[in-house]
Formats: C-alpha cells, structure tokens, sequence
C-alpha cells in the first residue's frame, strides 16, 4: 500500500464518471463538488497482497502524520496513480471502507468516491511536515511477498534468482513519456526535442542529464559560483552518505525518517544525505573559530536524495535526487540583520537576471518545532526587521516554519502565472545549539553564532524546468546548450560552411554544423525545434560575398551579416548574459 499524505489549506474534488462499471452509482449530492477546507489529505492506493490486516498500519500511519501537523480533518482519496501493482478493486474497496469506519472513530473523515475519475484542486501548506509519502509492505506470509525477501534469522537469500537479460533489458525500455495530455511547451516535452535529458524507471526520479541538458545545468552552476564568490561565500563538497547518529543531532531523523534512504555499512545505519546543513556543521566544527571568522558564509551545491512515491513524480518539478543551492551563514546576533538584507538584496538580483517576478512570505514558528521560545521570538523579530527595513510587501504565513526556525520564503511566478516556492531564508538558533558550535568573542569568552540557511534556486532540477517553461524552450544565448548551427544550403557550399563552423568554435561559441541532405526547410525547422538562438544558413551568394545569412530567435526574418560582426554581437550577448546582474 502507498500513502501520499498532504497538509492542505483546503482540498476540492468532483466526481465525473466511472473508472469501474461494478462501483455504485452516486446520489446527486455526493456527484457535487466537494471542498474541504483545513484538512489532510490522505491519498491511497492500495496494492496487490494488501488487505484489511493492513488497515491498523494505514490507521497508524495517519493517526501520526495527523498528530504531526494537528490535523482534524481526514480526506480519505482513492489515488491509484502512486502504483503500478494494484489490487482487485473489490480488495481495494474493502480496505478504504475499513480505513474509514476506523478512522471516523477520532476523525472527521470524509472519502473521495472509489473508483471514479475525478477532478481535483487542492492548495498545500508551505511548512517541511506537508508532503509526505509512506510505503506500508503486505501482511507477513502473503503470497505476493517477494520470493528473495530476506528473513531475520536467515540473511541470506532464499533462493538463487535466474533471469534472462535481454528480457530485463525489454522491460526497463518500455519507458515512454506520454505527451497527450502534456501542453506544448511543458518542460518534459520539450526536453525531449532540445535533448536535454530523459529518465527510466530504473533510477525513478532521477535524471539523465544528456549533454545539451548538462551545458544548461553547468552554466547555471558557473554562474552561482561566481556571483557567490563575489560575495564572499567559500564553497564546500560534503559525503553523499553519513551516520544515522549526525541526523539523530540535527533533528531530520525523527521528522522526516520515512523519506530518507537508509543503508547499513559494518553493522551501522547510514542515510543518503536528504540535505546539506548536517554536513556544513562538521565543517564549521573542524577547527576553532573567532569573532574575526564571522560571518562565515559557506555555499555547497549539493546532491540530496528524498524518497518520493512514484506516482507524485513530475518531470523535473518533482524528483529524488536533485542538486540544493544551499548556503549557510554563521554570524553574531548584531550581524544577523545585515546578513538577512545582503541575501534577500542577491536573491532579487538573481530573479532579475531571469525575468522572473516573484512575491515574499514570513513564515513563523510551528507546531511541531525545537528551540525555546525565547530563540523563537528572536528569530521571527530579526526576519520581520530585515524585510520592514528594505520596505518589502509581504505577507505572514504562521505556522508555516521550518521545525528549527522561521524563515521568509520567495515565490516566483513563471510567464503562465503559476507561483513556485524557489528560494528561502531561514534563521536558526537551534542548530548551532545541538552541534554545540562556538566562536570566541571579543572578550575571550566561548559564544554560540546564529546560523542561517539560505537557497536561491532550491532544487536546480525545478529551477531548470521552471526556466524552460518560462522561455518555452528559448533560453537566453548565454544559457542554450546550442548557440549558433550552421546549414549548408547545398553540398558545394560544404567547404564555406566548415569555415564558418570552425571561426565560430574557435572564439568560443557553442555552435554545430548541419550538412545533410535533408531539404533546407527541414533542416530550419530542426533547428526550430531545439530553439537554437541564432540559425546560420550559407549559400552560393553569401559565399561569393563572404557574409552569412541569420536568422534569430526563431523571427522569420533573415539579416545578412559580415562574420567578423556576427561574432561581436554574440559574444557580446553570452558575455553580458553570464557575467552581469
């Protein structure tokens, strides 16, 4: 059985029509649309070898997610989306009608219909505790257990497995992304036609980064770095995988154990790292530090892993693995306010630099929480005094805070109007307490420094495909992992072309050639489709004058350009687009 659990400001759904004939019919009143508001959703699907002997585990587990984020409102939604592996419907049915009765006895519960298609809109809370996902294995002796399944009193496999390759090979390329119901300028769509990247289920959610896909993230990523080391950040690398005791110490084992890879290595529990700060504070630790090293600011571009039900994947939007933009800032508590204004001053200018609007939210302590009060309150007033004096419209979200503090948070709005939750600002007395980090003051005397954890992209995996959406594929030149191709337009201007081409390689532009014998409108609308800022196309008059036609940015209209002038222009471009904010 898999279980999606989502905190929610409200949930709406309505039925449509059937999914199964053998389901009732509807009343009118329950054929409605139905809104529920300040409630958790709990969506299910329930899977082969399940039955009602797993409905105590469903009801355990919802009871302490609900307990979590004081939720008194169940949604119970029929989801079969999270699987591939379901049960008979009439099992399915059985179970949720259980789950139900069971939980209406400490819940007000109220189930989506089973077994219809429905339309669905719900807005989830901000706060860490609001997504989670959780897996519950078939009872113990089922006959869908997996046969190499290893016991406790025998570690060693039942039996040896035999399995034919090339049929594992015929499975795993069964992949296919169904673009039906997707718009045209989704990012997996077109992903696909820049050939930036691909995934498989073999590693789900997990991305192949193709080459073209590679120069887009590598660019982004020389480009924090530069900014950052501008502003005085030190970049560090921290291990992928650490001791369940570092997670213990920093909090992250009790609230988000569920969704963390787990591995065992000589007899101890190791976690795939879920995120960076644990790590940058064995960094701080290594060596003692003064009142003259703070503020430390400290950046790591690290690799993260959260485990996340397959059906909640979404292309780049929603992934395990992905690369965090994280920084931290280690400073004093009169430094604090300065060091909060410096970062919500670089976050506006990296939004800038990508023409994306975007709104501020004050996120303020909540429930379920560590730290005293007295931290709590010191935090929430050093936030609220950074963003009243840069006189930032904003609004206050409480409840909505990071278990170890509060933070302010920046959602972006992409050219279709839709907001996405990007970079973040969150003050942490608390941390810096469990590790037991130090600095010496002024008078001689051990102090604890505040720490602030910072991204400005957040996941780069989302930021990239925000980005493509927002361009509809027609990323700055700086940015396009093509920036120029070249197209004969017949074979005997190959040898002008092949000139051209190598001019443009050598000054350092990313550029590609096209020679083939595919008619010159297909060849342009190849380049078209892989949004190829600038199409170069050499015939026998601009050979003969030694110029070159351009066409840009996918414009009609044609410029006939002296070479020397083309790549003034766009070197020009790529300069200003990567260098300058």
């Amino acid at each position: 059985m898999k279980l999606l659990f989502l905190h929610c400001d409200y949930i709406k759904f309505k039925p449509l029509k059937k999914a199964l004939k053998s389901v009732e019919e509807l009343s009118e009143k329950e054929k409605k649309e139905h809104e529920v508001k300040e409630c958790l959703g709990v969506f299910v699907a329930v899977e082969k070898g399940d039955s009602v002997e797993n409905v105590n585990d469903l009801i355990n587990n919802v009871k302490d997610v609900a307990s979590q984020v004081k939720a008194k409102k169940i949604v119970l939604y029929p989801y079969a989306h999270l699987s591939n592996n379901l049960a008979n419907p009439e099992i399915a049915l059985n179970v949720l009608e259980e789950s139900e009765k069971s939980l209406k006895r400490d819940f007000d519960v109220i189930k989506a219909p089973f077994g219809y298609y429905k339309e669905v809109e719900l807005k989830v809370k901000g706060h860490p505790l609001s997504e989670l996902s959780r897996e519950i294995s078939p009872t113990a002796g089922s006959p869908t257990a997996h046969p190499n399944a290893l016991s406790k009193s025998n570690k060693q496999p039942a039996k040896q497995e035999d399995y034919d390759p090339h049929k594992l090979l015929n499975e795993i390329s069964k992949s296919r992304l169904d673009t039906s119901k997707l718009k045209e300028n989704d990012h997996r769509i077109l992903g696909q036609q820049m050939d930036l990247y691909s995934f498989n289920e073999v590693a789900p959610g997990m991305v192949f980064w193709h080459n073209n896909g590679l120069i887009v993230r590598d660019e982004l990523i020389k480009f924090w770095k530069e900014i950052h080391k501008q502003h005085g950040y030190l970049e560090i690398s921290t291990p992928q995988i650490m001791d369940k005791r570092l997670w213990q110490i920093s909090g992250h084992w009790d609230k988000y154990k569920e969704n963390n890879f787990l591995t065992n290595y000589e007899n101890k529990d190791f976690i795939v790292k879920p995120m960076n700060c644990p790590g940058g504070m064995l960094v701080y630790r290594h060596s003692t530090k003064s009142y003259r090293d703070l503020p430390l600011r400290v950046g790591e571009l690290g690799i993260v892993h959260r485990q996340e039900l397959s059906g909640v994947l979404g292309g780049l939007f929603r992934v395990v693995q992905f690369i965090q933009d994280d920084a931290h800032i280690f400073c004093t508590e009169e430094q604090a306010d300065e060091e909060i204004s410096g970062i919500i001053d670089l976050i506006g200018l990296f939004y800038k630099k990508f023409r994306l609007p975007y709104r501020v939210e004050l996120s303020t302590r909540s429930e379920k929480r560590i730290g005293t009060d007295e931290m709590w309150n010191k935090a929430e007033k050093l936030l609220k005094k950074a963003l009243d004096r840069k006189k930032m419209d904003y609004k206050t979200s409480g409840g909505q805070g990071a278990f170890y503090g509060p933070k302010i948070d920046f959602h972006v709005k992409d050219s279709l109007g839709r907001e996405w939750q990007c970079g973040t600002i969150q003050l942490d007395f608390s941390m810096p307490e469990r590790f037991e980090l130090e600095y010496t003051g002024k008078d001689d005397k051990r102090k604890r420094p505040i720490m602030i954890h910072r991204a400005i992209y957040g996941s780069l995996e989302r930021f990239i495909g925000i980005l493509i959406e927002h361009y509809s594929g027609r990323l700055p030149c700086w940015l396009s992992p093509i920036q120029v191709r070249v197209i004969n337009f017949t074979d005997r201007n190959n040898k002008y072309a092949e000139r051209i081409f190598g001019k443009l390689k050598e000054e350092g532009i990313r550029v590609d050639l096209e020679l083939s014998s595919v008619p010159l409108s297909g060849k342009i609308r190849d380049a078209e489709l892989m949004k190829i800022p600038y199409i170069i196309v050499v015939g026998d008059k601009e050979e003969k004058e030694k110029t070159i036609a351009v066409r840009t940015k996918g414009e009609k209209k044609i410029k006939n350009m002296e070479v020397d002038d083309f790549v003034e222009q766009v070197k020009k471009e790529i300069e200003e687009g990567s260098r300058k904010i």
